[in-house]
């Protein structure tokens, strides 16, 4: 089941940058689409998955490894994860991945 949603990240768009370079340029595996924006506290992302799971699965052993220690370095601890916004998605069109 297709599974989305929205955050706020107070990072800027340089963090986000080391992020990105971090994560590599390998698409993560599940991923239909991710979007990040600029607000007047941070950055915002949508984020849309095949599933849950999936979504899970990369944060746990791609994203948290590479944004921990950039958060360490930053603020010296890792704040808690920015709850999200799941999103009731009736449908995902994209040029590549149908919902």
């Amino acid at each position: 089941m297709t599974y989305a949603f929205t955050y706020d990240a107070p990072i800027n768009a340089e963090t986000y940058a080391r992020i990105k370079e971090g994560l590599g340029p390998d698409r993560p595996l599940g991923l239909i689409a991710h979007l990040a924006w600029r607000t007047d506290s941070g950055l915002r992302y949508l984020d849309v998955w095949r599933s849950r799971a999936d979504h899970e699965e990369f944060a746990e052993n791609r994203l948290h490894p590479v944004v921990h220690p950039i958060l360490q370095d930053m603020l010296g601890f890792v704040p808690p994860e920015p709850s999200p916004t799941e999103l009731d998605v009736i449908d995902a069109w994209t040029d590549r991945h149908p919902a």
